[in-house]
């Protein structure tokens, strides 16, 4: 089973629930790695699966773990199917989608907190509304952080602590989370005690 049971934590936290599907003009999917298995259980509860199947638009990529459940999403029969190899090379592809999109449009993000995080900022910024937005976690639970101290970010974090990946400091990671940036919060770990930098720990997989 790819679903991940998150433990309670800070507000700021991104919290997710399972995909139900929705009435709509429009419906856009977008799923990485095992996400498409959260699409494909989100169709078979639908009323009226040909109408809906008729109106929806689903991207994917493969998730970070190699992951790769594309032939699952291509024999659901959607009116339009796209396929990523990267999840930066989807965004653009959402960028458009969205630019597109009129009001009333659904959308359904699946998979790993990466790949949600950032669909989510997309949609958002173009001003569709946060209600339109379901999000369901599946897979790797591998992080997007962000290094408080220099900005960078670095992609799929799966020990605490992490060297960030831009200045070289050893970040503590933390469940702050940023909407704006679709990235947790990373500060140093050994800022008072210099050197003193706990053994990493596999925390994400």
């Amino acid at each position: 089973m790819s679903k991940t049971e998150f433990p309670p934590s800070i507000r700021s936290r991104p919290v997710y629930a399972d995909l139900e599907p929705r009435p709509g003009r429009s419906h856009v999917a977008v799923a990485d790695g095992e996400g498409a298995e959260a699409i494909v259980e989100m169709l078979d509860k639908a009323a009226d699966r040909p109408a809906m199947l008729a109106a929806l638009h689903i991207l994917y990529a493969p998730g970070p773990n190699g992951t790769d459940q594309w032939d699952s999403l291509q024999a659901l029969g959607a009116a339009q199917c796209f396929r990523a190899p990267t999840i930066p090379t989807l965004l653009p592809r959402l960028g458009r989608v969205v630019a597109d999109a009129h009001m009333g449009t659904q959308f359904y993000l699946a998979g790993t907190e990466g790949l949600i995080g950032q669909a989510e900022r997309d949609i958002m910024a173009t001003g569709f509304p946060h209600a339109a937005i379901q999000k369901e976690h599946r897979g790797s639970t591998v992080r997007r952080m962000q290094c408080v101290h220099c900005k960078g970010i670095t992609e799929n974090v799966a020990t605490d602590p992490f060297k960030c990946s831009h200045c070289g400091l050893w970040l503590f990671v933390r469940d702050h989370y940023s909407r704006r940036l679709a990235a947790f919060q990373g500060v140093n770990i050994d800022a008072e005690d210099k050197g003193e930098i706990p053994e990493p720990v596999v925390r994400f997989t």
